[in-house]
């Protein structure tokens, strides 16, 4: 069998809109002005924990001051993010109609997101990104690791049986790279999510593409490969 695992956030789903929506509506609770798109941009990639301690940051406040008040501004962008999830996402072009040809040539789809579990459900939700597109998601939360350690793709492979060389990771930053080339696996990059404000290319991915279409070659090739190798 073969396998594709993406992340999510900058690669398959532009999110930045509603989780700098859950942000703001959360410093605006502390009287806080708001963060800009571009660093939240800037700052996807993490997991949204991270990403608010560094909105928290950039407001001149200190996320390890008082444990008591962090947790009540956790609590209100848990709060604000469950609402703001899947409603002004989208997929990036192409995405769909690659995920169900991909399916039809029997190659396994999976994610592998640092975003927490019920983030992750709700977005795919919005979207239609079921069982029907991805056969495995595994997000910020599953494991006890999660991205750069290559334990997520670990797990997937082990999930579905498939051999290092029939693999392939598709990300958008240099914690995707990170965690591929970890992984030992064939690493490729899209130019247009986010990779905290630097070039993709500068990771050095095995490949940059314009969109994840060419993945359906790819496995294309490799099918067309074994098949001559049964022979």
């Amino acid at each position: 069998m073969n396998l594709v695992i993406f992340d999510l956030d900058g690669t398959l789903i532009e999110t930045a809109g509603e989780i700098g929506l859950a942000a703001n509506r959360t410093l605006e609770d502390f009287e806080l002005g708001p963060v800009s798109d571009s660093d939240v941009r800037r700052w996807i990639g993490h997991g949204t924990g991270w990403l608010m301690k560094q909105a928290w940051l950039d407001k001149g406040q200190d996320p390890d001051a008082d444990s008591t008040q962090w947790d009540r501004v956790m609590e209100r962008f848990i709060h604000h993010y469950f609402e703001t999830a899947g409603t002004q996402s989208y997929p990036y072009p192409h995405v769909m109609e690659t995920l169900v040809r991909l399916g039809e040539m029997g190659v396994a789809r999976a994610i592998l997101t640092n975003k927490e579990g019920r983030f992750t459900d709700r977005v795919l939700a919005a979207h239609g990104l079921d069982k029907t597109l991805l056969d495995g998601v595994v997000s910020g939360d599953t494991l006890p690791v999660k991205k750069p350690n290559p334990a997520g793709i670990h797990h997937l492979l082990t999930q579905f049986n498939v051999a290092i060389q029939n693999a392939l990771f598709v990300g958008d930053s240099e914690t995707d790279i990170k965690t591929a080339k970890a992984a030992k696996v064939a690493c490729w990059a899209v130019p247009y999510g986010y990779n905290h404000g630097r070039p993709v290319a500068d990771e050095n991915p095995d490949r940059v593409v314009e969109d994840i279409r060419p993945v359906i070659e790819y496995f294309s090739a490799l099918q067309t490969i074994s098949r001559a190798q049964q022979h």
